[in-house]
């Protein structure tokens, strides 16, 4: 046993041994506690980089123009007029240098003659818009040129009659039937100033020229008539 007396004096017994040293007297064999070890803080993972992921190009869309038969020719014609052929350069000018698909050029006629003549019709005015687009550069084996007659008028069965409806006055109430829809599918907006897009809504009833209606008389003006 070890024993401090203080002022710096230890005295050992005689049963000391090193196993009983005390740190006041012997601090060399006084075992020293345990120091652990510093712990390495856990190596930094970093992030992987996002990847940066192009998207696929836009789907093509199919987008249908319009353009009246009337403005493309005259009536009862397949023969393209000058401004016909100014708003077909509009709508090649749209085309080119796009990436598109088929084209597809539909002529409509009024109802005004037989189904088959009209049905002739439409095919020759559709051939004629084919063939002007492929002169302007644009891929005639990619251009479709269908005609649909009378089948699909934008008119009602019902509208554009009446007994005080002249001939004209019923060709310029069917004006709307006599169209070219051209329909072409592309992943860009195509801006044609010669077109209107064309619309699923259901078609305005037409009515009568001004001129049929300064010829049809009001029931008021007929009353003072009688008199």
């Amino acid at each position: 046993m070890v024993r401090s007396l203080g002022y710096d004096v230890c005295v050992r017994m005689g049963d000391w041994t090193p196993a009983r040293a005390i740190v006041e007297c012997d601090p060399d064999l006084v075992p020293k506690p345990a120091v652990k070890p510093p712990v390495a803080p856990p190596p930094k993972v970093e992030a992987p980089a996002p990847k940066v992921v192009t998207p696929p190009p836009p789907p093509p869309v199919a987008q249908k123009f319009t353009i009246s038969a009337d403005a493309l020719f005259d009536f009862d014609k397949a023969s393209l007029k000058p401004e016909g052929m100014k708003k077909l350069d509009e709508l090649a000018d749209a085309l080119r240098g796009k990436q598109h698909d088929d084209i597809i050029a539909t002529g409509h006629t009024d109802r005004i003659g037989s189904v088959r003549y009209n049905q002739r019709l439409s095919e020759r005015r559709a051939e004629t818009v084919k063939k002007y687009l492929a002169g302007k550069g644009l891929d005639v084996a990619r251009i479709t040129a269908i005609g649909k007659g009378k089948t699909q008028p934008v008119t009602k069965a019902t509208d554009c009659k009446g007994p005080k409806m002249t001939r004209a006055a019923i060709r310029a109430c069917l004006q709307p039937d006599r169209r070219v829809d051209i329909e072409a599918s592309s992943g860009q907006a195509l801006a044609i100033p010669a077109a209107k897009p064309a619309t699923a809504s259901a078609p305005a009833r037409a009515t009568k020229s001004k001129a049929a209606a300064k010829r049809a008389p009001s029931a008021k003006s007929k009353a003072s008539a009688e008199k």
